[in-house]
């Protein structure tokens, strides 16, 4: 089960990434051709992007203190069209994993009371039985304390 699962998993990634492409690019295109989406929206998070990235490679590399020079404007909005496209995907993505994860949800639930059903009647033998094993019990000891009495009586 675990295994066919992978491939699966993979193509619905695919199957959202093809279909929330379009809509990327249609956001990236707006985002290049709008000065002020470019200038706000854009260049923000293609700047804070660069800055993290470079950081952190510098410091992987052993270079502490360096000052990070701000990428230049057409390739800071370059990358931030990239990264709005790449958030648009996942943004898609995720919300079709929430439906999903919704109809899991649902189906549990319903697979719950479909178990809490089918183990109330079985819980109810269950005790049906072990009563009749009690007074089956009581009544063999009843009767021994019985028949100890007679038999004392008697003597």
């Amino acid at each position: 089960m675990v295994v066919g699962a992978f491939p699966m998993a993979k193509l619905l990634y695919l199957g959202i990434r093809q279909i929330s492409k379009p809509l990327a690019n249609r956001i990236k295109a707006g985002a290049r051709r709008s000065e002020f989406f470019k200038t706000y929206v854009c260049l923000p998070p293609a700047q804070l992007y660069h800055w993290v990235e470079m950081r952190t490679k510098m410091r992987i590399m052993g270079f502490r203190g360096t000052a990070i020079k701000p990428l230049n404007e057409e390739a800071a909005a370059e990358l931030g069209a990239e990264l709005l496209g790449e958030a648009t995907i996942f943004l898609v993505g995720g919300a079709c994993m929430c439906d999903e994860v919704g109809r899991l949800a649902l189906a549990l639930e319903a697979l719950q009371a479909q178990v809490q059903a089918q183990e109330a009647p079985r819980a109810l033998e269950e005790l049906q039985a072990q009563m009749q094993e009690v007074r089956a019990e009581l009544y063999t000891r009843d009767a021994e304390a019985r028949s100890k009495s007679t038999s004392k009586s008697e003597k």
